[in-house]
C-alpha cells in the first residue's frame, strides 16, 4: 500500500498492520467522542452489490476495515446492515493485543447494534458468543418482550432516544458515557445518513473500489437530507490495486486531525 496524500509523507513505509494502524489512529487531542465512518462505494457511487458491500472490497479493503475495528471502542452499526451482511463478533487480533492494552481498551471492540424495533436474531453469536457484550441503542419505546429478550441473550439495552427511534447525538453521548469515545459507524446506508444528518460524524473513511455496477444500489448515505452541504478535508488517500482509501475530516473537527 502507498500514500498518496499528503506528497510529503509519501515516502513512509506502510506495508505492515502497525504502520497502517499509525497512520489511522484516532486524535489524541479531541475533547469529545470521535465518531468516524467506514465505507466503500463503486465507482458509478453504489455501497451495495447485489444486496451486500462484499462484492465491492478487496484484500486491502478488508485489511484496512480490520485495522479501522481494532483502533476502535466500539463498532456502530444498523440492525438491517445486521441482517444483510450477516454480523459476528468483532474479534481478537493477537497483533494488536498489546496495543489495546496500552490504550485501555478491551481484547475486541463492542458491537453498537442501532434498532428501534429489535427485530434482531438474539440467538446468533453476535449476541451469544461475543468477547465484547453487544449493545443494543433503541429508544424509549422499544418492545418490552423484545427488551427483555435482548437482556436475556446477553447484551446491554442502551436508550437513546426518547420515543420509538434513536437519536445519534444521544447514541453517541450514551456510548461515551460508557468509556466509548473513539467509534467507527459501519452504516448502512440509512444509520450514516441519520448520523450525518445530526452532525455526528466527525470522520469518513470511504474506500473507492475501481469497479462499476450500475443498478438501483443505494449510495454510502441515503436518508435525510442536509440542508446546506457540509465539508469535509482530506487527510490522507492511500492506493493498492486501484483501490483508492481516503480519509476525511469534517470542518468543524479539522484542528484535532490526526494523519
Amino acid at each position: 500500500m502507498r500514500r498518496l496524500y499528503p506528497v510529503s509523507r509519501a515516502e513512509e513505509p506502510l506495508d505492515t498492520l502497525e504502520a497502517l494502524a499509525d497512520a489511522y489512529a484516532y486524535p489524541e487531542a479531541s475533547p469529545t467522542p470521535w465518531l468516524r465512518a467506514n465505507m466503500v462505494a463503486s465507482l458509478d457511487g453504489a455501497a451495495r452489490h447485489d444486496g451486500r458491500s462484499q462484492a465491492l472490497s478487496s484484500d486491502a479493503d478488508m485489511r484496512v476495515f480490520g485495522v479501522l475495528r481494532v483502533l476502535a471502542d466500539a463498532v456502530v452499526v444498523g440492525a438491517e446492515t445486521v441482517r444483510q451482511e450477516g454480523y459476528r463478533p468483532a474479534r481478537v487480533r493477537e497483533a494488536f493485543t498489546a496495543r489495546r492494552a496500552a490504550a485501555g481498551q478491551p481484547p475486541a471492540p463492542a458491537i453498537a447494534v442501532v434498532s428501534a424495533s429489535l427485530d434482531l436474531d438474539f440467538s446468533a453469536p453476535l449476541f451469544t458468543a461475543p468477547v465484547t457484550p453487544t449493545l443494543l441503542l433503541t429508544g424509549a419505546d422499544a418492545a418490552p418482550d423484545r427488551v427483555t429478550a435482548a437482556k436475556k441473550a446477553g447484551a446491554v439495552v442502551v436508550v437513546a432516544g426518547a420515543g420509538h427511534g434513536v437519536d445519534p447525538a444521544q447514541a453517541v453521548a450514551e456510548l461515551a458515557d460508557r468509556g466509548l469515545r473513539r467509534l467507527l459507524c459501519e452504516g448502512g446506508p440509512r444509520l450514516l445518513a441519520q448520523f450525518a444528518a445530526a452532525g455526528a460524524v466527525d470522520e469518513l473513511c470511504l474506500t473507492l473500489a475501481p469497479l462499476v455496477t450500475a443498478g438501483g444500489a443505494p449510495r454510502i448515505m441515503n436518508g435525510p437530507m442536509i440542508a446546506v452541504p457540509e465539508r469535509f478535508h482530506p487527510v490522507s488517500i492511500l492506493e493498492e490495486d486501484g483501490y483508492l482509501f481516503t480519509r476525511y475530516t469534517h470542518s468543524h473537527r479539522q484542528s484535532h486531525q490526526h494523519g
